[in-house]
């Protein structure tokens, strides 16, 4: 990693849940709280990816569970958190960090392809929290962190259900911030700027983008995908414990 990891000792021996934590932001998750001393469970379609990456770390002498999982079956998902949660114990940290930001139009969109993307970008994330939630309660508190983005508050062309899904992310982590602050859960949103993960490298990431990127930014560089795992950390641990229902943007100063 290019940027050095705070340590948070009350992330040690916590159990945290990460989707889609095989590639991108959600492998620097998965390392980042592994790094902590966290019990790590992460679920991705990527069976490869994320069994390699399990293996890695267990190796390395970290407590780290993969579920091979689609988060858009929500009864597959269920039982997945059911199994991390008798290996692991009460998940008390949540980061919906899967999403899909492919790119369609409002033409081409029809009904069967708008349920997948709120499917992929928003449903599993409320759904998650759900199977969590008695846990936390049980435990006294936990932490849970939505990813949204920067695209819908930029009014960003190209992907306007996956605008909307994020857009209703941020909605639901206000609501769910006050439906469970009796309970000492935490729910904030972590907002990301335009990371430089594989694939935003691979698939749009040209001179251009390079060009926009540095006249939009106020700090100069990229944002990194270990930058925002290092917000997860913040937002995950008692450092954060009177934050609640707020958005935490990552983006260089875009927005």
């Amino acid at each position: 990693m290019s940027t050095e990891q705070a340590v948070y000792p009350d992330l040690k021996g916590k159990t945290v849940l990460i989707s889609g934590g095989a590639s991108g932001i959600g492998e620097f998750m998965v390392r980042a709280f592994a790094g902590q001393g966290a019990k790590v469970a992460f679920v991705d379609r990527a069976q490869g990816q994320g069994e390699r990456l399990a293996a890695l770390l267990s190796a390395q002498g970290h407590t780290v569970e993969f579920g091979h999982c689609d988060i858009t079956d929500e009864i597959a998902y269920k039982a997945a958190i059911a199994r991390f949660e008798y290996a692991l114990g009460p998940i008390t940290v949540l980061v919906n960090n899967a999403a899909n930001d492919v790119r369609h139009t409002l033409e081409e969109v029809d009904s069967e392809t708008f349920d997948k993307l709120i499917a992929v970008n928003l449903k599993h994330a409320f759904f998650a929290a759900k199977a969590v939630v008695p846990m936390m309660k049980r435990a006294g508190g936990g932490s849970i962190i939505n990813l949204g983005s920067v695209g819908w508050m930029m009014a960003s062309a190209g992907y306007p259900v996956y605008a909307a899904s994020k857009a209703a992310a941020h909605g639901m982590t206000r609501a769910l911030a006050r439906e469970l602050g009796p309970d000492r859960i935490r729910v904030n949103t972590l907002v990301p700027g335009w990371v430089m993960t594989e694939k935003q490298l691979t698939m749009w990431v040209d001179d251009a983008a390079k060009e926009l990127i540095s006249r939009s930014q106020c700090l100069p560089g990229s944002v990194l995908p270990e930058h925002i795992a290092s917000m997860a950390l913040f937002l995950a641990s008692q450092a954060s414990a009177m934050c609640s229902a707020q958005n935490f943007i990552v983006d260089g100063g875009w927005v």
